[in-house]
């Protein structure tokens, strides 16, 4: 491996990304939790304040959607942030949003985004990793969809290696031959970043198998794999939404799921 900065052999114990009072990488499972995007007002407070009552620590939603149709749904941009930093300031909970461009980086600072999220099309956007090396918040680095286990390692050397230990490697799925599933869900690259690197691995098992019965049985794999947390993606009415209706829980399924894999690491870690 060519990481030097990352590599948990260069390391004297294991990075703990401090996110407002959470510590993303400590003993308790760190679960990020809400809508693949902002819509309204109303759906974003609506699950925002579910989530926060079921037991999620951070709050995610998409201001800026990178689609691969022209024709899909966007995002709402600007406004979007807005309506995040109202969801904080309604429930506590800090955000998580993604950022497709370095030219956004100051619409960030001006919002006070707590971490941004490089998504899986960003993972080997080397322009865009050099820009959030300089800057303090938290990354949450997505995997690309065919990005191999050493190139996410690298990924993630780009971002230390330009200012920024604050870097959290999220396994979201990779494209495979299997077709049932909109990815496959590597648990292998978890297992082997807890050995390799000492930055914090969380997953998304929302896009690792984009079907939403799926969602809850990876969730609970992926913290007996060694996972120190989820991202996963609810919607009020996921039915009605606007975007990844079909992988996301609603708010009744999520507070299951929270309750099942808060026991699993209280059971891994006996």
């Amino acid at each position: 491996m060519k990481n030097k900065l990352t590599a948990k052999q260069h390391a004297t114990h294991n990075t703990i990304v401090t996110v407002g009072k959470i510590k993303i990488g400590g003993l308790t499972p760190t679960i990020i939790a809400g809508p693949c995007s902002v819509e309204s007002e109303e759906q974003l407070l609506k699950t925002a304040v579910g989530v926060a009552e079921a037991g999620a620590h951070l709050l995610r939603g998409g201001a800026f959607k990178p689609r691969t149709s022209p024709y899909s749904f966007q995002g709402l941009g600007e406004d979007g942030l807005k309506l995040l930093v109202k969801a904080r300031e309604k429930t506590g909970l800090t955000i998580v949003t993604e950022i497709v461009s370095e030219k956004y980086i100051p619409l960030f600072e001006k919002y006070e985004v707590d971490v941004y999220q490089v998504g899986a099309r960003n993972c080997q956007n080397y322009d865009l990793l050099k820009a959030l090396g300089k800057v303090k918040k938290p990354v949450l680095l997505k995997r690309g969809m065919g990005t191999k286990l050493e190139e996410f390692l690298l990924s993630a050397e780009y971002l230390v290696h330009h200012g920024n230990p604050n870097v959290i490697m999220c396994e979201r799925g990779i494209t495979t031959f299997e077709n049932y599933t909109r990815n496959t869900l590597d648990l292998n690259t978890v297992a082997a970043l807890k050995q390799l690197t000492h930055l914090p691995i969380i997953v998304d098992p929302s896009h690792g198998t984009g079907i939403r019965s799926l969602v809850t049985p990876l969730a609970r794999a992926s913290i007996a794999a060694g996972a120190d947390g989820l991202i996963i993606e609810v919607h009020q009415k996921p039915e009605e939404a606007l975007c990844d209706g079909q992988q996301s829980l609603n708010l009744a399924e999520f507070s299951e799921l929270v309750d099942q894999v808060n026991k699993i690491s209280h059971a891994v870690k006996k």
